[in-house]
């Protein structure tokens, strides 16, 4: 099993998502104007958020987080925390460092979700939110299984590439 998360700030909002062919987490929005640094990733992503969920979704089954580089996910306290909690995951250092090509949500879904979102004109923070919360709850799980399902492929790109950009 492989939960992959990202965190992307469509006009200016930060929204987090993890999904996986077993399933999605629930969207996590970030305030406009607060810090991600790694202690609030590490209280307010992996505590509350990806330690519960990955037991909700995986039951006892063993499932690896891929997270990519950003700087509180690869600060070494959270780096830490992930290999103490987490059954699985894939270390900053044996990720490319510039790897969008690789994960399932920058090349696939999230181009699909803001398509959908942005498909009408917002007027408030409210209106994009609730549009891209009803957006990620209709989100199949054959589109996610889909794009999890070119992952293999893409890698072997990446080796080709030795670890740069593929597309």
């Amino acid at each position: 099993m492989w939960a992959v998360q990202h965190l992307e700030s469509p006009n200016n909002v930060m929204v987090w998502v993890v999904m996986s062919v077993w399933g999605k987490f629930p969207l996590v929005f970030v305030k406009p104007g607060t810090k991600v640094d790694q202690r609030y990733y590490q209280r307010e992503i992996l505590q509350k958020i990806v330690k519960p969920e990955g037991r909700r979704i995986y039951k006892n089954q063993q499932w690896t987080f891929q997270k990519d580089s950003t700087q509180s996910h690869r600060a070494k306290i959270n780096q830490t925390w992930c290999e103490v909690n987490l059954p699985g995951f894939i270390k900053t250092s044996d990720w490319p460092p510039a790897s969008p090509d690789l994960n399932p949500v920058d090349y696939s879904i999230w181009g699909v979700l803001e398509a959908k979102v942005n498909s009408t004109e917002h007027r408030s923070l409210d209106s994009l939110k609730r549009a891209v919360k009803r957006e990620w709850k209709k989100l199949c799980i054959d589109d996610m299984c889909s794009a999890i399902g070119w992952v293999r492929q893409r890698l072997r790109a990446c080796v080709k590439a030795r670890g740069g950009r593929f597309e």
